[in-house]
């Protein structure tokens, strides 16, 4: 029996694995660091939390993660033109004592099992439109493209400062890095405009990670984004987690397996709700598994981490999927 380290690398590679890889339990997961202690979050059911970059969110009970307070008072960037006025970066460098926490958290993964795995939230768009509000955020493509791409800029430095951190401290073999970049139906921008402004910083951010001893870059976006895939795959992305059945996942599989591997096939509001049944469950992880087949693809909840929003949906997805290994291989 191949180890799940094993299992997933074969399936990415078209080889033979032994079983569906089950959701993410071929990553390790770390998550936190010196800087995550000091930008807080808020949990299940707190509201008006502000982080370090003087973002305010809240987490209401029943939906499935925290998202940012856009009132007029609290956006953080109320004109875009003296943005600099408005944004302060966080610091992100700390004493080695501070991160031997985290660097435990590490060395308690086992790496030939698993890959230590180490999270990012928000991604470059997402802080964009944390700052901005996300319709503000959306319009200053076209109208203050300049500004724009200085704060884009501003962000991927911030990024790659702490990515140097990690890597020189934690040392992950994969990252799994959060920027939701559409909707179910579409992206929020087109392919031209997402490679003029999103690209350039993703090539940076993740070449970064790729030239510091990361093997596997793995990118959550919950949305419809398969016209974006081409890019993902220049850009170094080795998994797209949250992959929506609005992208017809059988078909990107044919066209690029080999070249990335796709996660999800479950959007979350089908089986992650109040009242789920089992059986909900077990016809959608059949009909994922049945649709989208062996390789290239990994049986998942569209959600980000190992997780759910209703309790027991992420461990009857699990149960489910062994079952499906079963059946099919």
């Amino acid at each position: 029996m191949l180890t799940k380290r094993q299992n997933l690398l074969e399936t990415m590679h078209g080889g033979n694995p032994d079983r569906f890889v089950n959701q993410y339990e071929a990553f390790g997961v770390v998550q936190g660091s010196p800087f995550g202690k000091r930008n807080r979050a808020p949990k299940y059911g707190e509201c008006n939390v502000v982080n370090a970059w003087g973002v305010t969110r809240s987490w209401p009970k029943g939906t499935p993660g925290a998202f940012p307070v856009h009132d007029p008072e609290h956006v953080v960037i109320k004109d875009i033109e003296n943005w600099r006025d408005y944004v302060k970066v966080p610091r992100v460098v700390y004493d080695a004592e501070e991160w031997e926490p985290f660097i435990a958290k590490a060395e308690a993964v086992d790496r030939k099992e698993q890959f230590v795995t180490c999270f990012f939230a928000p991604g470059v768009f997402e802080q964009c439109h944390y700052l901005m509000e996300i319709q503000n955020c959306l319009m200053a493509f076209y109208e203050y493209p300049d500004e724009l791409h200085e704060i884009i800029d501003c962000i991927t430095e911030f990024e790659l400062d702490y990515a140097a951190e990690l890597c020189k401290y934690v040392k992950p073999e994969a990252i799994f890095h959060h920027d939701d970049w559409g909707s179910q139906q579409s992206t929020f921008m087109s392919p031209e405009m997402f490679r003029e402004f999103l690209k350039p910083a993703y090539e940076k951010i993740y070449g970064y990670y790729k030239s510091h001893g990361v093997e596997l870059v793995i990118h959550h976006s919950d949305s419809y984004a398969a016209t974006l895939v081409p890019d993902m795959i220049d850009v170094g992305i080795d998994i797209w987690q949250g992959v929506m059945t609005t992208n017809n996942i059988p078909e990107l599989i044919k066209k690029y397996g080999g070249k990335i591997t796709f996660m999800g096939g479950i959007d979350s509001a089908s089986v992650d709700y109040e009242g789920w049944t089992q059986e909900v469950v077990a016809r959608e992880v059949d009909r994922a598994c049945r649709e989208c087949g062996k390789l290239y693809f990994i049986p998942n909840a569209s959600q980000g981490l190992p997780m759910s929003t209703f309790p027991g949906v992420y461990e009857a997805l699990t149960e489910e999927i062994d079952k499906a290994s079963k059946r099919y291989f």
